[in-house]
């Protein structure tokens, strides 16, 4: 298989603040660089990366700097000279053949505490609801089994619980996947042409923009910030100016920054995407995680054209791999159509767990709430307390919290983690252009030993690469990868 070619440019983006705030060679710090993209997954394995004139050009130093990097990587075993295909990403050799090389570059071995994913342990129920679902295992079976709609009854559960939330709902708007995020790809494949504009918020959840990009759809960023959420004036003059096809968005507790939409951004974003003819795509899988104050409403109440999406993972359990779309029929029916180059249809199992799940959302979020707060206030309050240069919002829901280290340290802070059996995403993972070096995403959904071990952890961590003066976070990676 032909190795995919990482432009110059595309190099240049994920690399743009490769060399802030580290006093190590320029070739050293550039090939810490690239090992983090490597490590992280925003450079893919068997990608080839730019020749060495091109990526110099493309960041402003000579190709000496870029030629000794890429010796520095292949010594280290990060890349492989192939006929042909020029230098090409790879693991070292200690690594391959392991059962998750990304889980385990870089870590001590030992009990490790993977926080890569924001998600809880399964929600009380979840077994008895299994047990009663089996009860109508033998009534399932008298069909096929390949189901590219939905069980007739938990699309009804999951029209009430829509009506419930102030959104008058029929199971016919309803179609059931296999998760929130095929849901998102399913989406991309239809709305989304080679080439046409795809609006996306920064940061954003990383999945998501990969599934844009797959299709061929153009990302046009909207910044979201932890406390003051989306600017009402880059919003409207990013859908004006690119009309893009879809927007895509998370108004409530936006995943990474736990910012909420405000009441005047959800109405100019729907009034602007129906002027210029784009579809609102509202991705709810963390919205109504909620701690503090009231939901707003579905972004769909403003205009039936707006695309919902949930999920039962973040609130049931991450095993549960049953999400939603509402949409009109006629939307509803294309994606019928597309749906099965990509796959037959959701399990029937699942779908008969989640079917005894979804009417009891409202207790199973009351119980989760207490949980959540407790996880938030703890692990908040330590890292303000211990590391007061960092600023630590308070999220009024969701499972995270999008800390701002306050240098571009993020990558090197993840490596550091590892080396203790900690494992983050870097918050240029969140980046559709890469970037975010200076934020760090931090669960708070772990047992309260765990709350502990995270923040000893990140202190120390910070202690070797962010927090002492004069000391450069790039130039200290060779001792922590």
């Amino acid at each position: 298989m032909t190795p995919v070619l990482l432009s110059a440019r595309s190099a240049a983006l994920l690399l743009r603040e490769w060399r802030e705030g580290s006093e190590a060679p320029a070739y050293e710090a550039l090939a810490d660089a690239v090992r983090v993209l490597v490590i992280d997954g925003r450079i893919p394995l068997g990608a080839r990366l730019p020749a060495e004139r091109g990526l110099a050009e493309a960041l402003g130093v000579s190709r000496t700097t870029v030629a000794n990097a890429y010796a520095r990587l292949r010594s280290s075993g990060y890349l492989v000279s192939l006929r042909g295909s020029g230098s090409v990403v790879r693991l070292p050799r200690e690594l391959v053949g392991r059962p998750d090389p990304e889980r385990l570059g870089g870590v001590v071995p030992g009990d490790v505490l993977d926080l890569r994913k924001a998600a809880m342990h399964s929600a009380p129920g979840v077994a008895e609801a299994v047990e009663r679902a089996m009860q109508h295992v033998p009534a399932a079976l008298a069909g096929i089994g390949y189901d590219t709609v939905g069980d007739p009854g938990l699309r009804a559960a999951i029209a009430d619980r829509y009506t419930a939330r102030g959104l008058p709902t029929s199971p016919s708007e309803i179609v059931v996947t296999v998760g929130a995020q095929h849901a998102i790809a399913l989406l991309a494949r239809v709305l989304v042409r080679r080439g046409d504009a795809v609006l996306v918020e920064s940061p954003t959840y990383p999945h998501a923009h990969e599934a844009f990009r797959e299709v061929g759809g153009r990302l046009v960023g909207v910044p979201v910030d932890a406390r003051t959420g989306w600017d009402v004036g880059v919003l409207e003059a990013a859908l004006r100016r690119s009309a893009p096809s879809v927007a895509y968005v998370m108004p409530e507790l936006h995943n990474p920054t736990g910012a909420t939409m405000s009441a005047a951004a959800r109405s100019l974003l729907v009034d602007v995407a129906a002027s210029v003819g784009t579809t609102v795509i509202a991705d709810e899988t963390m919205g109504e995680l909620r701690i503090d104050g009231e939901p707003a409403p579905p972004l769909a109440v403003a205009s039936p054209a707006v695309v919902m999406i949930g999920s039962a993972a973040k609130v049931f359990w991450g095993g549960l791999r049953i999400g939603w779309i509402r949409a009109t029929p006629e939307l509803l029916q294309r994606l019928l159509l597309a749906r099965p180059t990509g796959d037959l249809g959701t399990p029937v199992l699942d779908q008969l767990v989640a079917r005894e799940l979804i009417p009891r959302t409202a207790s199973v979020l009351e119980a989760r709430r207490a949980s959540l707060r407790q996880g938030r206030d703890d692990v908040v309050g330590a890292l303000r307390a211990r590391l007061p240069e960092w600023d630590v919002p308070s999220p009024a829901g969701g499972l995270t919290t999008w800390v701002g280290l306050g240098r571009p340290v993020s990558s090197a802070l993840v490596l550091a983690a590892r080396t203790e059996g900690v494992v983050l995403a870097s918050g240029g993972v969140f980046g559709p252009d890469g970037g975010f070096e200076r934020f760090l995403r931090v669960p708070f959904t772990m047992s309260p030993a765990d709350r502990v071990r995270l923040v000893d952890v990140l202190e120390r961590a910070w202690g070797r690469v962010g927090g002492a003066a004069g000391r450069g976070a790039r130039g200290s990676l060779a001792a922590v990868v």
